[in-house]
């Protein structure tokens, strides 16, 4: 009970009118910049996260609400009309997205694709606030132990489980707490990978990171590739869904909200997963199976439920224990260090009000993307047209901009330049960027937890396994590592047999 009378005091808080427009000024920004060629929601939210420096802490989360979702939403408009996906968890959206809008049917794929982002957004905030407690609760009596396990947990999942090469994402994560070690030691006080530069005993601020390896590296990257035709944009009037669409699509909403959610919950376990489930399910189950691989609608509704309610759930194990499961809620993470703000069991009892009101918003903003998405479906078209020389150049100005307003520091750019440099030598070489920034942000927290642990155990490495926690996840980590060889070993030999 007291758990809806604080999310009611949020929302009286997002109600007032400054706040209102700023959520909508949120979604408007975040839609915008999220439905532009080749940007995902983690470099949307990268983007514009500088946007909410000078704020007050609730006000900048309430238009944080709206990026978050916005980006979110602006994806799935790429994805259908241009057939780019912003990241990898809108590639199966793009697959039936795309063909309907081929067909004629752009307006009925973009209203299913907001529609369902309602739904699944709606339903995974309102699981946000009935399960999150529950795993703050189950979070405050883990030690120092624990916490060293769940992190580790988090580098090997990053790093084993998402992308195509183990050793790719392995390079990634050393590359992120390579970055993560710069600045002063907290227990010896020594420097450490500073080359002598006063500035970096502070470290390199987290924001940077992420606008350098998202914003500055895409846009190199883009502009390295870029061709010189326009892309090609399907036209599309206001988004419209008659009886059938809406029959055919309220279950595939449903299911996919069902199958986003657990995932985007788990360490590592993203949207993608999810995402491909669900489209597997609906072609399954569909009574229109002659129309999958042409454009059928249960193949936008689905996977793009999926999508969003894995985006509400990234959200639970972000703000409870302070882990986050992808690139998105990294940089989320990102934005409450900016604010001195820690997530963990104890961000419920020291910043209550900001929670509540960021849960609030979350409502609110996916509202508000309903209400305005739908009738500017044509204007987000025309946005795609923005030549991509003009785009990526007001990306780069902007992501400057925004490195230079946190520490006011020359070398804040010096560093962007480096890490964007940084950024497109790994989407040259095929590294994912999540195993990155998580290690950025996650490797001094773990360093911290590792040594506390050693210093309360006089530096025995018994003192890393604290209980049945850190048990359990020691065990699953093993499992991990251990599948690809009992794959290769056992289970492939045995099926050889029997076929």
């Amino acid at each position: 009970m007291d758990n809806l009378d604080n999310l009611m005091q949020g929302f009286a808080d997002v109600v007032a009118p400054m706040n209102l427009l700023l959520a909508l000024i949120g979604v408007v920004i975040g839609t915008a910049v999220g439905v532009l060629p080749g940007i995902g929601p983690a470099m949307t939210v990268a983007l514009l996260l500088p946007v909410t420096y000078g704020m007050e802490p609730v006000q900048a989360f309430i238009m944080f609400a709206g990026i978050f979702y916005g980006g979110m939403y602006g994806g799935s408009t790429t994805s259908i009309l241009l057939n780019t996906p912003g990241e990898s968890s809108s590639v199966v959206t793009a697959i039936e997205g795309n063909r309907m809008a081929k067909r004629g049917r752009a307006a009925q794929a973009l209203a299913t694709a907001a529609i369902g982002s309602f739904v699944a957004g709606t339903i995974g905030t309102l699981l946000l606030v009935l399960v999150t407690p529950f795993v703050v609760d189950f979070a405050v009596g883990l030690g120092a132990p624990d916490y060293f396990a769940l992190m580790l947990l988090s580098f090997i999942a990053v790093t084993s489980v998402l992308g195509a090469s183990r050793i790719r994402g392995l390079i990634s994560l050393l590359l992120g707490l390579t970055i993560g070690l710069v600045g002063i030691d907290a227990v010896s006080g020594q420097q450490r990978l500073t080359l002598g530069v006063p500035q970096l005993a502070d470290g390199i601020d987290v924001v940077v990171v992420a606008v350098g390896i998202f914003a500055v590296g895409e846009a190199m990257w883009v502009a390295a590739h870029l061709r010189r035709k326009p892309a090609e944009i399907i036209p599309v009037g206001t988004p419209w869904m008659g009886k059938q669409d809406f029959k055919r699509s309220w279950k595939p909403w449903l299911r996919g909200t069902a199958l986003g959610f657990p995932f985007g919950a788990l360490p590592a376990g993203g949207a993608e997963i999810p995402t491909f489930l669900s489209y597997a399910t609906e072609k399954r189950l569909t009574k229109h199976p002659e129309e999958f691989g042409k454009g059928a609608i249960e193949g936008v509704a689905g996977p793009e439920a999926a999508n969003n309610a894995s985006a509400a759930g990234t959200l639970v194990p972000m703000l409870a224990i302070g882990l986050p499961t992808n690139a998105t809620a990294a940089v989320m993470l990102a934005a409450f260090q900016s604010y001195g703000i820690q997530p963990g069991p104890l961000l419920f009892e020291r910043e209550a009000s900001l929670v509540w009101v960021l849960i609030a918003s979350l409502f609110v903003g996916n509202l508000l993307l309903l209400l305005l998405n739908l009738p500017l479906a044509p204007a987000w078209a025309k946005l795609l047209q923005t030549p991509r020389p003009y785009l990526y150049a007001g990306i780069l100005f902007f992501a400057s901009m925004g490195a230079y307003a946190v520490n006011a520091q020359p070398l804040d750019l010096f560093l962007l330049l480096l890490l964007g440099l940084l950024g497109f030598g790994m989407r040259r070489f095929g590294l994912p960027v999540l195993p990155l920034i998580v290690g950025v942000i996650l490797g001094p927290r773990a360093e911290l937890q590792g040594r506390r642990s050693l210093q309360l155990s006089g530096g025995e490495l018994s003192g890393l396994v604290g209980g049945p926690v850190s048990y359990a996840v020691y065990t699953t980590i093993v499992l991990v590592l251990a599948w690809p060889l009992v794959r290769r070993f056992v289970v492939r030999p045995l099926r050889e047999r029997s076929a």
